[in-house]
C-alpha cells in the first residue's frame, strides 16, 4: 500500500487545503497519515476524518523580540526528532506539507531519511516556515503565477489551492434553516479566519443595526469572540467556527466580506461569491494578505478595504456597492482560468512517490 504523510498546522489554512486532498488520496489507495502539533487546530480537524494524528513538539521563529524566541528552538529540535520516530516507524513513500511552523521539522526529519517532499506555498511570497523548508523538497506548488520567481527554478509547480469538493455540496434552504433566516432577504456572510479577526468583529458590529435594513447576516467571528449582547438580535447569527454547515452557508451568502488569506479567497474565487476582502495590515503580519487582495482586485475578482482605512460609513458604502455590482465579479470570476488544483497535486504526488 502507499502511504502519505500530511502535515501543516497552527491555522486553517494550514490544514484545509491538506483535507482537500484526501477524498482522492483515498480513490488512489493511499494509507494517510497525519503529524501536527499537540493542540493545535489541525489535532481537531484531522481525527474528525478518522486518520491518524501524530502530534509532535512545535515552536514559531518569530521576527520581533518574544522571551518565547530563546525557548521555542529547543522546541522545534526537539520535534525533529519526534517526527524522525514517527517517520522511521511509518516509512511513508511521499510527504505533503502545507507549512506552518510544525511542518519545518517534519521537512526536515524527511530530508535526513531520504523521504520525498511536496510543499505547497499558498500565499504570493513564500511564508518563513516554507523558506526554511524549501531547500528539503523536492517541488513546491504555489497558488499565483507571480509566486513562480520567488521559488527555485526546477522545483516550482503552478497548481493552484486545493479546494475542498464538499463547499460545492452546500443548500440554501439548509442554511436558511440553520440560521432561522427568511428566503425574501440577502445575506451577508462575514468570515474572520479560524482565529477570528478583532478589528473586523468590531467594524461590522458597530454598522449592525444599518446592514440589518439591507441584510440578514451570518458572523463567524472566531474562538472567543461571541458577543452575547447581540444573541437575540432579529437576523443576525454569530458562531466562533463552522465546520459541517460551512457548505450550507456559502450557499446561502449573496456576498462575503472577509480576511485575505489564501486558501479563503480561492475557496471564494471557486464558489464565485462576490467579496469585500479586508486583508491583515503590514504592521501585524508580513504583507502576504495585502499582497493576495490585491491580485484578486487586479483581476476583478474581489473588492479590497484597508484595514487602516475603515470608517463605518466606509465599510458600509463598500458592502452595498459589492451587493449591487455583485454580478460584475461573479462575470469575472467566471472567467478565471483557476485549474483543477486537486488533480494537478495528486498526480505530482503519484508520479513522485
Amino acid at each position: 500500500m502507499k502511504r502519505i504523510v500530511l502535515t501543516g498546522g497552527g491555522t486553517a489554512g494550514h490544514v484545509t487545503p491538506n483535507i482537500a486532498l484526501v477524498p482522492r488520496l483515498r480513490q488512489l489507495g493511499y494509507d494517510i497519515h497525519y503529524i501536527g502539533s499537540y493542540t493545535g487546530i489541525e489535532k481537531q480537524l484531522i481525527e474528525a476524518l478518522d486518520i491518524p494524528y501524530y502530534g509532535i513538539s512545535s515552536g514559531k521563529l518569530r521576527r520581533y523580540f518574544d522571551v518565547k524566541n530563546f525557548s521555542d528552538p529547543f522546541r522545534v529540535v526537539k520535534g525533529y526528532f519526534e517526527a524522525r520516530k514517527i517517520l522511521k516507524k511509518l516509512q511513508p513513500n511521499i510527504i505533503f506539507s502545507k507549512g506552518g511552523f510544525v511542518a519545518v521539522p517534519v521537512v526536515q526529519a524527511a530530508k535526513s531519511l531520504h523521504i520525498p517532499v511536496i510543499i505547497h506555498e499558498s500565499d504570493m511570497t513564500p511564508g518563513l516556515a516554507n523558506r526554511m523548508a524549501i531547500p528539503a523538497a523536492t517541488k513546491v506548488c504555489c497558488n499565483f503565477p507571480e509566486t513562480l520567481s520567488s521559488l527555485p527554478e526546477g522545483k516550482a509547480v503552478l497548481t493552484g489551492s486545493p479546494i475542498r469538493r464538499e463547499l460545492h455540496d452546500g443548500n440554501r434552504l439548509s442554511g436558511l434553516k440553520f440560521c432561522s433566516f427568511s428566503a425574501d432577504r440577502p445575506v451577508l456572510l462575514i468570515i474572520g479566519g479560524s482565529q477570528g479577526s478583532v478589528a473586523v468583529n468590531r467594524a461590522v458590529r458597530g454598522i449592525l443595526p444599518e446592514l440589518l435594513k439591507t441584510f440578514q447576516v451570518v458572523h463567524l467571528c472566531g474562538k472567543g469572540n461571541l458577543d452575547a449582547s447581540l444573541n437575540d438580535t432579529s437576523g443576525y447569527v454569530q458562531y466562533e467556527y463552522i465546520q459541517k454547515e460551512l457548505p450550507d452557508l456559502f450557499a446561502l451568502a449573496d456576498v462575503v466580506v472577509s480576511r485575505a488569506g489564501a486558501n479563503a479567497i480561492c475557496e471564494l474565487l471557486d464558489l464565485r461569491k462576490p467579496n469585500l476582502l479586508i486583508p491583515l495590515p503590514s504592521s501585524s503580519s508580513r504583507g502576504d494578505q495585502i499582497l493576495n487582495a490585491r491580485s484578486f482586485e487586479k483581476q476583478g475578482f474581489s473588492k479590497v478595504l484597508m484595514e487602516d482605512a475603515i470608517t463605518p460609513e466606509l465599510l458600509l458604502s463598500s458592502i452595498l456597492e459589492l451587493y449591487q455590482n455583485r454580478q460584475t465579479y461573479i462575470t469575472a470570476m467566471e472567467h478565471s482560468d483557476a485549474g483543477d488544483a486537486i488533480a494537478k497535486i495528486t498526480a505530482l504526488i503519484e508520479e513522485i512517490a
